[in-house]
């Protein structure tokens, strides 16, 4: 296994302390579609409780970016 981090490690980390600090609302649309796929791509199986915990912020996501599209209906 490498010991590097890899730039999407790197940019995953920095978009999870925004929300940690700031919550989901404060990204952009682009910046949560590409933390989906960051989140997505990394492999939690291992541990059942960071990936229930993957599972439930994905599900975060998504919801704010449902409500972002609705907003941009009206």
């Amino acid at each position: 296994m490498s010991d590097s981090i890899s730039k999407e490690d790197i940019e995953r980390v920095k978009l999870l302390e925004i929300v940690s600090k700031k919550g989901l609302k404060t990204l952009t649309h682009e910046q949560l579609d590409r933390l989906v796929i960051l989140v997505e791509k990394k492999d939690y199986s291992r541990n059942k409780k960071t990936q229930k915990s993957k599972m439930k912020l994905l599900a975060k996501i998504n919801a704010v970016i449902y409500d972002l599209e609705e907003r941009k209906k009206w």
